[in-house]
């Protein structure tokens, strides 16, 4: 297996997308393609023991930038490590692209056929696909691809996170609801009350609209919503989880007997801290696109891209995108 690795995505690029590379070269033993500024990457590869890995260094001239414009991008940085990336595996010459970058800018280049994969036949929008970081790992979709979307959108989104919830996390039948601010029916915008005969008659083990109190508790297990509230949702989700782990290590901090208490508690919040850490995800799937791409956080640190590489390796060996491509004919 062959992945490529955006050396020049993270916001601290190239030393975590390189040192991440190194990690899953070493424990998966797969073939790592990094892309970006050649010198700086064997610079940074220079730092760690990479004999009798398979590592290879493939050039770009241009890198994406975290503010540029995804319609600027696509045709303005033909030579990015982004273009290149996806055009090796349009190419066949890699099976999965890996990028901690600009999701715009991976999105807009990755839909077109001309500079990226391309769409799957069929697939109206792609969507990004996020397994929330609870206790039972549900998948979000959309997590920000699509901010305006239609009906027949959300209804693929059901089947494509479908799909890769069986495919990937080996949940047979996965539950598939929509979220909504009621578990009636009648309740929801248009948007989800004209989604639900749509699901209804998809043939997916449709179990009906769920609020996000529910969907935490892993009631379902893929959760459909339009882009623009699922990013609202993780992001929301993400600053209570970063303002409570600062709340109580300030609270525990405050005297003698808290901070004994916490260091005996350590061992617990730690184990707490690693169930609710994204890192342990590492990207999500860009789903609907010809070509398995995985987006990381830009944030994202050594360990993180190396869950990536292997979120990526998951969906290369269980046929995740001829899944789809089979799921939509059907």
């Amino acid at each position: 297996m062959r992945i490529v690795v955006d050396a020049m995505g993270s916001d601290g690029h190239p030393v975590p997308d390189v040192e991440g590379a190194v990690l899953a070269a070493r424990e998966f033993g797969e073939s790592i393609i990094l892309v970006g500024d050649q010198a700086q990457i064997e610079a940074e590869l220079a730092k760690h023991n990479t004999a009798d890995l398979h590592i290879e260094v493939k050039h770009a001239s241009q890198q994406v930038g975290m503010t540029d414009k995804p319609s600027e991008v696509v045709k303005g940085k033909p030579d990015s490590s982004m273009h290149v990336g996806l055009q090796l595996v349009r190419d066949g010459a890699a099976d999965a692209f890996v990028s901690a970058g600009n999701t715009g800018g991976i999105l807009g280049i990755a839909m077109l056929r001309q500079v990226g994969v391309g769409r799957i036949k069929g697939v109206k929008r792609p969507a990004l696909g996020v397994i929330f970081p609870t206790e039972e790992r549900p998948l979000l979709i959309d997590n920000g691809a699509n901010a305006d979307c239609r009906p027949e959108y959300l209804l693929q989104f059901g089947l494509m996170g479908s799909l890769y919830v069986e495919r990937v996390l080996g949940r047979e039948r996965p539950r598939v609801a929509l979220i909504s601010n009621g578990e009636e029916e009648g309740k929801g915008n248009t948007l989800i009350k004209e989604t639900i005969p749509l699901l209804r008659a998809s043939g997916l083990n449709y179990i009906g609209n769920i609020e996000p109190k529910e969907f935490m508790k892993g009631e379902a297990d893929v959760g459909v919503v339009d882009g623009f509230t699922g990013n609202v949702m993780m992001k929301t989700a993400e600053a209570i989880a970063s303002y409570m782990n600062n709340l109580i290590r300030d609270e525990l901090m405050s005297n003698p007997l808290t901070i004994v208490g916490g260091l005996l508690a350590k061992p617990a919040f730690g184990r707490v801290r690693m169930r609710l850490n994204s890192d342990e995800v590492g990207g999500a799937p860009l789903l609907g696109v010809n070509g398995v791409v995985i987006i990381g956080h830009g944030r994202s640190n050594a360990y993180a891209i190396k869950q990536a590489i292997f979120q990526a390796r998951r969906m290369v060996e269980n046929k995740v995108v001829e899944a789809i491509a089979t799921g939509l004919e059907q």
